[in-house]
């Protein structure tokens, strides 16, 4: 059965793509402008994370009331696997390769993985394969830009799942279904006072999208680099070479430590990371965004900063090099720029961020959510989405 629902989710997903995406009705040919406001219901659940607790102890309220949440989902990875591999993976199995690798990690990402696995009684095995598995794969749309007053915003859309098989009673990515419960918006607090706001999947420590109240914001996005794919670095990582950070932590590490827009940027740039990707960030001031292209290890390919007085306000990135034509069948970009340049920086908020967000390809059936922020009000609203279909696969 497994098998069965994952060539459909690939015949759902390939018959609409090979035909491009400007496909009405499963894409739109004008941008939204009536997106916004999104139902009250859709905002992500919020979460307090006590950075003074012990670490083991730091996600149990979260996690452990969506313990069975968080197994459906491993359940799924595991079969995905296996289905790759050609064999049943059991739990024995995954913990034996992944089980070592919790006492490998920094602290205190270590003690906070093994608090989740005490809190949901799921192995430490499966849990360090849960947190691998959201480094490695994401389509993602992201834009950072600045208004007519210097005021810098930024949002994405996070979209996860394909090809992991296909629901035929829901029309939908199982995966993605499985994630939606899980995201969650939390917010870091260290003496009663917030230090970060970051969404989170329930049982993943690490950030891919968050900020830090009057500093920055950062969000991650999946590069794609056949000489470079993402696993790679994870096997090294359990074969011993553990001189990379994983992505996740890194970025946590930068928001929680960051003291400026332009320390944060040179950071990132050099940081080692296991994964290629693309690291867009925000900042305060006029010209404070930017999309660094880094590659796997301590290397960045390329830097794009926001430059208004060039009439460069806005950027945008998907999951493919700036400098590279998107393929036809995965052209997420050139839609987000279009309503981008029709939205003007005139008319530059998170309301009309929301509405880009919600132009299809733009937002598709990965879509799990979109989060606005603004650096310099320290807000992050988070949204969990659904396309209506007919909706574009990815």
């Amino acid at each position: 059965m497994q098998k069965f629902t994952f060539i459909l989710g690939l015949l759902a997903a390939g018959v609409p793509a090979l035909l491009g995406q400007d496909l009405p009705p499963f894409t739109d040919r004008n941008c939204r402008t009536d997106a916004y406001p999104p139902q009250a219901s859709d905002a992500a659940p919020k979460f307090v994370f006590n950075m003074d607790l012990d670490p083991k102890d730091r996600w149990t309220e979260l996690v452990q009331p969506k313990s069975a949440n968080i197994s459906f989902l491993i359940d799924d990875i595991k079969s995905l696997v296996g289905l790759l591999l050609g064999k049943k993976l059991t739990s024995e199995v995954i913990n034996d390769l992944f089980g070592p690798v919790v006492t490998s990690l920094p602290d205190p990402y270590d003690r906070e993985l093994q608090g989740i696995a005490e809190a949901t009684g799921i192995p430490i095995g499966e849990i360090v394969m849960m947190n691998i598995f959201y480094e490695i794969e994401s389509f993602c749309t992201a834009v950072v830009a600045q208004d007519m007053k210097g005021d810098i915003y930024h949002a994405r859309n996070m979209d996860f799942g394909q090809f992991i098989g296909w629901d035929v009673k829901t029309d939908q990515w199982i995966i993605t279904e499985r994630l939606r419960p899980l995201v969650t918006n939390v917010e870091y607090q260290k003496g009663g006072k917030v230090v970060a706001r970051a969404v989170h999947f329930a049982g993943y420590a690490g950030i891919l999208t968050g900020l830090k109240p009057g500093v920055v914001s950062l969000n991650i996005n999946s590069r794609h680099k056949l000489k470079d794919i993402g696993f790679l670095g994870f096997i090294e990582w359990i074969l011993g070479d553990r001189k990379a950070y994983w992505t996740g932590f890194a970025l946590r590490d930068a928001i929680l430590m960051a003291t400026d827009f332009n320390s944060t940027v040179e950071h990132l740039s050099t940081v080692d990371t296991m994964v290629p990707s693309y690291l867009t960030v925000g900042g305060v001031n006029p010209g404070e965004g930017a999309v660094i292209t880094k590659a796997k290890g301590n290397t960045s390919d390329a830097i794009r900063r926001i430059n208004a007085d060039q009439g460069k306000w806005f950027v945008v990135q998907t999951n493919y090099d700036s400098w590279k034509n998107p393929p036809f069948y995965d052209d997420r970009r050139d839609p987000a720029i279009k309503c981008m340049k029709n939205m003007t920086q005139a008319n530059v908020s998170s309301k009309s961020f929301y509405n880009v967000l919600s132009t299809k390809p733009v937002l598709n059936m990965l879509s799990l959510f979109t989060a606005l922020m603004h650096v310099r009000e320290g807000t992050l609203d988070t949204y969990i989405r659904h396309c209506p279909q007919p909706c574009y696969p990815w």
